[in-house]
C-alpha cells in the first residue's frame, strides 16, 4: 500500500518542494534533479572536486589502517576513483571491486592497474570483470576493512540515496550482521550531490562518513 510522502528538500539555500505519493516516486524525483546538476558541472570542475575529495580520503585514518578495500569503478558523473586505486595497490593492500549480476552484488579481487585495465565494459558504461571469470569474493576471504560508496544524493550525516537498485544497501547491510568487525564505510560526492534531507526508508544503510568539497 502506497502512502502519502511529502517533503521538503533544500539544497545549497534553495528549496526544491517536491510532492510524491510514494518513497520510489520520492527518490525517482531526487535522482532526476541531482542528474539535472551533475549535468552542469564542467570537466575542470569535476576534475577539481574529485582531486579535493580523494586527497580528503587518503586523510582519513580508516583509509591508512584498512588491508582490505572495496572501491566502486567510477563513472564520468562520480569522484574519479582511478588515483585511489593507484594509491591501494602502490601500498601493497587488497583491492576489491563490485560485481553486478540478477542475483546481486558480489565484491571481487582486482589484481592491479593492469588488470582494471583490460576490464570489459558493461551496458551500463562500467567496466567490471566478467561474470564467467572466476575471482577472490571478499565475503568468502577475510571480509572487508573498508567500502568505498557511490550514490546519487546524500546527506552531510550519512543517508544515501543511490540509484534505485538496492545493490550497497543490501550489501552493506548483510556484511554489518555477518562480519565480525562490521568494515567502516565512507561515500564520495561531488557538492551538487549534498542535500539537507533526502526519503530515507528502514532498509537503505546509512553511511558512516560522506566527503565532498564543502
Amino acid at each position: 500500500m502506497s502512502r502519502l510522502y511529502n517533503s521538503t528538500l533544500r539544497i545549497y539555500g534553495s528549496c526544491w518542494f517536491r510532492n510524491a505519493s510514494t518513497m520510489q516516486e520520492a527518490k525517482s524525483k531526487l535522482r532526476n534533479h541531482i542528474a539535472e546538476k551533475l549535468k552542469q558541472l564542467t570537466t575542470e570542475e569535476k576534475k577539481k572536486q574529485s582531486d579535493y575529495v580523494v586527497n580528503e580520503l587518503f586523510k582519513l585514518p580508516v583509509f591508512q589502517v584498512s588491508e582490505r578495500i572495496s572501491l566502486f569503478l567510477s563513472t564520468d558523473d562520480e569522484i574519479n576513483t582511478k588515483p585511489i586505486m593507484e594509491s591501494i595497490f602502490e601500498r601493497n593492500r587488497e583491492c576489491f571491486v563490485p560485481r553486478y549480476s540478477k542475483k546481486g552484488m558480489e565484491m571481487v579481487k582486482l589484481h592491479s592497474m593492469e588488470d582494471w585495465e583490460n576490464l570489459p565494459m558493461t551496458s551500463w558504461k562500467i567496466k567490471q570483470p566478467s561474470l564467467k571469470e572466476q575471482r577472490e569474493n571478499a565475503l568468502d576471504t577475510g571480509g572487508l576493512d573498508l567500502i568505498i560508496v557511490p550514490g546519487v544524493a546524500f546527506t552531510s550525516d550519512g543517508k544515501r540515496t543511490g540509484h534505485g537498485g538496492g545493490y550497497y544497501d543490501r550489501f552493506i547491510q548483510g556484511i554489518r550482521k555477518n562480519q565480525n568487525k562490521p568494515p567502516s564505510t565512507v561515500a564520495l560526492a561531488f557538492k551538487e550531490q549534498i542535500v539537507d534531507d533526502l526519503p530515507f526508508s528502514e532498509y537503505d544503510q546509512r553511511i558512516d562518513k560522506v566527503l565532498y568539497m564543502s
